[in-house]
């Protein structure tokens, strides 16, 4: 009959050390989700920052392929029969590249707008990394399209100056 007794005795320090325990693990739980979503939230902070980054340096690349232009453009005022559609297709190249540059923009900042505003953390690490993986492949496209764009105007560039008259004979230029 003692150990009946002693049997009972430990039963309730068994289920309040029991109960103990599942509160330690609901608070665990709890915490680390806490911290996961921190961290989803830091890389959503990250992903924006390298955003504006790369805003910056798209932007700073564009800036300087127009300066360029304009500095052809008034280099030579009165451009020749072939160089004008060339300069022409510079222009308007460079004013696609902006345009597209400022529609991605808006769509990628409307996208991590719905991603920071999803509730399904694993749908929302998904998403993350989809869009990181789409703005890297729409950074290589975008810096082949300037560096194409590049390459038009160091053509043009190196056309030689033409002497206005009804002979336009070559100037010699600088060499490089």
């Amino acid at each position: 009959m003692k150990t009946r007794k002693k049997t009972f005795a430990v039963a309730p320090l068994t289920v309040g050390l029991l109960i103990n325990v599942v509160a330690a693990e609901d608070q665990l739980n709890e915490t680390l989700q806490e911290q996961s979503s921190a961290r989803q939230d830091d890389q959503a902070k990250e992903l924006k920052r390298q955003q504006d980054i790369e805003n910056l340096r798209r932007d700073s690349e564009i800036n300087r392929l127009q300066r360029e232009l304009d500095k052809i453009k008034q280099q030579r005022p009165e451009l020749s029969p072939t160089e004008k559609p060339e300069a022409l297709e510079i222009q308007r190249q460079l004013d696609q590249l902006k345009n597209e540059q400022q529609m991605q923009r808006l769509k990628n900042e409307q996208q991590l707008d719905r991603i920071q505003r999803e509730r399904d953390r694993l749908r929302q690490k998904e998403q993350i990394d989809e869009l990181q993986r789409r703005q890297r492949l729409e950074s290589l496209q975008d810096q082949i399209r300037r560096n194409q764009t590049e390459q038009q105007l160091n053509r043009l560039r190196q056309q030689p100056l033409l002497r206005p008259g009804p002979h336009q004979t070559p100037i010699p230029g600088p060499r490089r």
